[in-house]
């Protein structure tokens, strides 16, 4: 079993601490935010709309598709800005909106984070940002199957007309996180 680690709660706090740190200094400064980006869809979005490929046979022979349970009406939209606090340092934050439909849901995320960059000489600038991402997770949903004589159970819908017995399918809900932390360093040279 692997042992989890609380490096991420740490480092997040760590980066909230150092940001207020640059509040005092800047307070006297006018600050600015920026919108830095605004996307809809993610690889959870991606995943949510890949569940609902196929489909199964009823025991009367006709056709049940799985799109129209996994077709959400809007799709996760993100924006992050870039408050600045001094030329060289800012606090990255944004959100996810989150997206729903019948058998899934994302939940809305926030985004947290800090910017720094220094500049090693005049025609060069050395850069490190950390993001860290609180919800955004997905959880699929289950059905309820009429199997007859057996019985009715709460089941995973993907896979109710399969040979796994109907409890077991459960386990093979779909429940994934959003990558939660983000590192960036980058060099840029101007020659």
């Amino acid at each position: 079993m692997r042992e989890r680690s609380n490096i991420g709660v740490g480092l997040c706090a760590a980066l909230l601490s150092s940001a207020l740190l640059f509040v005092s200094a800047a307070m006297a400064q006018e600050w600015t935010t920026s919108l830095v980006d605004i996307h809809q869809g993610s690889p959870l979005s991606d995943r949510a709309r890949s569940l609902g490929n196929g489909g199964y046979e009823l025991q009367g022979g006709s056709w049940v598709s799985l799109t129209h349970w996994y077709h959400a009406s809007w799709v996760d939209m993100h924006a992050d800005f870039l408050t600045q606090i001094t030329p060289d340092t800012g606090i990255l934050w944004g959100f996810g909106t989150g997206e729903q439909a019948e058998k899934y849901r994302i939940e809305p995320s926030l985004k947290l984070g800090f910017l720094t960059q220094i500049h090693p000489n005049s025609n060069s600038t050395l850069s490190l940002s950390v993001t860290s991402t609180i919800g955004g997770g997905l959880t699929e949903k289950p059905c309820e199957a009429d199997y007859g004589d057996l019985g009715t159970y709460s089941v995973n819908c993907r896979l109710a007309a399969g040979e796994t017995a109907p409890e077991e399918t459960l386990k093979y809900l779909v429940s994934a996180k959003p990558e939660t932390m983000h590192l960036w360093l980058n060099y840029h040279l101007t020659f």
